[in-house]
């Protein structure tokens, strides 16, 4: 399946979860990700399917003034 991973198409297969996006990135904490602009706590990204042209944001905070 084709996803967007940061504006930037990826492919993943069949029955790729959250997990695997962010595995796929090698994302190091910390860090929030977002399936199609909803927040998913970390907890869930083993069981959050994704599915073809999803939209995933893995989203670094930022400090500073």
């Amino acid at each position: 399946m084709n996803v967007l991973i940061n504006n930037m198409s990826q492919t993943l297969p069949a029955g790729a979860t959250l997990a695997d996006a962010v595995a796929l990135l090698q994302a190091q904490p910390p860090f929030a990700a977002a399936v199609n602009k909803a927040f998913v706590p970390r907890a869930l990204y083993p069981q959050t399917a994704l599915h073809d042209a999803d939209r995933i944001e893995i989203i670094h905070p930022v400090t500073g003034g």
